[in-house]
């Protein structure tokens, strides 16, 4: 991100000697990215980081996918996969993968219950919260999530999700195989988020802490590269991973609110890029927030149809009331999957009563991918099989 920060205590100068207060060492890591050529951060343990005193497979939710074919647009229910029993359920065991393919997963969890220590070694995480709050406990320090948040947690940072008060913590999850950062066209050449940019430094919340946990023979969860693109390690470490005394740099994770995303607006209907907020390895992630619509005199103001002829486009609705998507079935907690190859728009009738509007009362999370996604087992699990043919007056195969 290229926004420095420091916490805790750390030496005058990068790898000296920071003693403990009985004149031992603390243990100095390096988290960098990039082969070390990008955004890092040193970090200073009591104990060794390396070390560990067991490792065993740990056996992943489903990560099998099946192809999108043949190929139609899909409407996925994700309230629907959770129960009752949504107490016992934690945001990093409880996932259930939805969508994926070589670039991202995107998995979805209803969570009651603390999640065990757990690090992504496959690339960051940008976790949506669409309702419930949360301490993300981390060797950074902690977050207090709330509605709304995009948590953005960079690769092999050890953390666990804390749920917090009475109701569910829905989850979003976005896996990347990379790093996910803000647009480079929101960024100077040095990092900072520049004027036209919808957001800025002041919006983001890092970590507060640290949190020198004590703890001996601690199990941390991996997740990481294996035979078929995706495995686990259940690592026991013999120190806490959160005996973290200080770090600073400009690696770490992070919280930015969607209410705090001001809109692009204009006279005639904006461009998804318009809406854009992170960016990863071959996909993009964007968000549809509340706001004044296009203001020219002849305006329609919701979506034209489009064909985005190299991307697969997933929304996520997540709040308000779509105008697009009217009489489709679509609703809080709804997916919709629109693939590369379908020309896509509005419902019919959307178009036409959309003239004259001045505001959206909207929220929608969307994720374009730039190569096809395939269905998980939590995808196929909630699909609604009459939403293909809404644009036909539910005219379908007879079969």
């Amino acid at each position: 991100m290229a926004h420095y920060r420091q916490l805790g205590a750390i030496p005058p100068k990068r790898h000296t000697q920071h003693r403990t207060p009985e004149g031992g060492l603390y243990y100095e890591e390096l988290m960098g990215e990039e082969g070390f050529t990008s955004d890092s951060s040193l970090l200073y343990h009591r104990g060794i980081p390396s070390a560990i005193v067991d490792a065993r497979p740990w056996e992943l939710p489903s990560q099998a996918t099946t192809a999108n074919l043949p190929l139609i647009p899909r409407h996925l229910k994700l309230h629907q996969l959770f129960g009752e029993d949504w107490k016992g359920v934690d945001v990093v065991a409880g996932r259930r993968l939805v969508l994926g393919n070589a670039d991202v997963r995107i998995s979805y969890a209803v969570a009651g219950a603390p999640s065990e220590l757990y690090r992504n070694g496959l690339g960051d995480e940008c976790v949506y919260v669409e309702s419930g709050t949360a301490v993300l406990e981390t060797v950074f320090g902690t977050l207090d999530v709330v509605q709304g948040d995009y948590v953005i947690i960079p690769r092999a940072t050890t953390h666990r999700w804390v749920p917090t008060g009475d109701g569910p913590l829905r989850a979003y999850c976005i896996e990347a195989n990379s790093h996910i950062t803000p647009p480079k066209r929101y960024l100077s050449r040095f990092g900072q988020l520049l004027e036209h940019a919808p957001y800025c430094e002041r919006d983001l919340r890092g970590p507060t802490g640290p949190l020198l946990v004590e703890g001996t023979d601690v199990d941390v969860l991996v997740k990481h590269r294996g035979p078929n693109g995706v495995a686990g390690t259940r690592y026991t470490v013999p120190h806490h991973p959160f005996d973290v005394v200080g770090w600073d740099g400009c690696l770490y994770p992070y919280a930015f609110n969607i209410a705090d995303f001001e809109p692009i607006t204009g006279r005639i209907h904006q461009p998804p890029p318009a809406h854009q907020v992170f960016e990863g390895n071959n996909f993009v992630i964007c968000n549809f927030v509340p706001r004044k619509v296009d203001y020219h005199p002849l305006s329609i103001p919701v979506p034209y149809y489009h064909a985005n002829v190299d991307s697969d486009e997933v929304m996520f609705y997540c709040g308000g009331n779509y105008e697009a998507r009217k009489g489709s079935g679509i609703g809080q907690g709804s997916i919709s999957l629109h693939p590369g190859g379908h020309t896509h728009g509005p419902q019919p009738g959307a178009y036409e009563r959309s003239i004259g509007a001045e505001f959206f009362d909207e929220l929608a999370v969307m994720v374009d991918t730039f190569r096809p996604l395939e269905l998980g087992e939590g995808g196929t699990a909630s699909e609604d099989p009459g939403y293909p043919w809404t644009w036909s007056g539910g005219r379908g195969p007879a079969r």
